[in-house]
């Protein structure tokens, strides 16, 4: 997906949602009371947040908030740290960038999210990229194809690869072009095709592969062939 910033106001919850690319939040003015995969957190005017692929979140604002929102699938920012390391450079970056948006400046989105980025910088995970861990991804597949039925999270895969988090994921995007829940999506779907193909019921392949009923597996075996959008 191509970068793409938004100006969004911001009040009652809406409820929890995930995306499968990062989503960054930088608060322009009142605060917002945010939950990230159960942690709760606030940011003030000036402050911002990284959301990783796959994380359950929710957004709250009280006394209304007006945010600079960017959705990215760009790798380069999985690499970038949950808060930035400098955050008044980000601040005039984000306040110039939402000015644009604002007065419908011809500004790049695309090099407006790689200066963010830039402004932003990298994780403590990133320091140690020489000498990296390789990810053992015939083990993780085997892994994984005998725990499909319970509820897994990146966390999980992370640690049975032996790595933090945010490593797994830029080793995941990097090496098989999908987000972990995507990788992770596909197991179960290539679990249950060879189920069904065994003649099993949908029901029971529904409960081995972790789907919560037979319609939502059908749903997304149909739109993993391509016969739905």
């Amino acid at each position: 997906m191509t970068p793409s910033f938004a100006l969004r106001h911001y009040g009652p919850s809406r409820g929890s949602h995930a995306h499968e690319h990062v989503q960054v939040l930088w608060t322009l003015q009142g605060a917002l009371e945010l939950e990230v995969d159960g942690r709760g957190q606030r940011l003030a005017a000036g402050q911002g947040l990284l959301i990783p692929p796959g994380e359950l979140h929710d957004f709250e604002a009280p006394q209304g908030s007006r945010c600079l929102v960017l959705d990215t699938a760009d790798p380069a920012w999985l690499q970038c740290a949950a808060r930035p390391r400098h955050a008044p450079s980000v601040d005039h970056l984000a306040r110039f960038l939402a000015a644009s948006l604002g007065q419908g400046l011809p500004v790049s989105q695309e090099l407006g999210a790689q200066l963010l980025a830039q402004a932003w910088g990298p994780g403590e995970a990133c320091a140690a990229s020489a000498g990296r861990r390789a990810v053992n991804w015939a083990d993780l597949r085997r892994w994984t194809q005998t725990r499909l039925a319970a509820p897994l999270t990146v966390a999980d895969l992370a640690a049975r690869a032996g790595l933090a988090e945010t490593q797994f994921r830029a080793r995941c995007l990097s090496a098989t072009g999908l987000t972990p829940m995507q990788w992770l999506r596909a197991q179960r779907l290539d679990r249950a095709r060879l189920l069904r193909t065994a003649g099993l019921p949908v029901a029971l392949v529904a409960r081995r592969v972790g789907y919560d009923s037979p319609s939502a597996l059908t749903a997304a075996l149909r739109r993993a062939a391509g016969r739905e959008p």
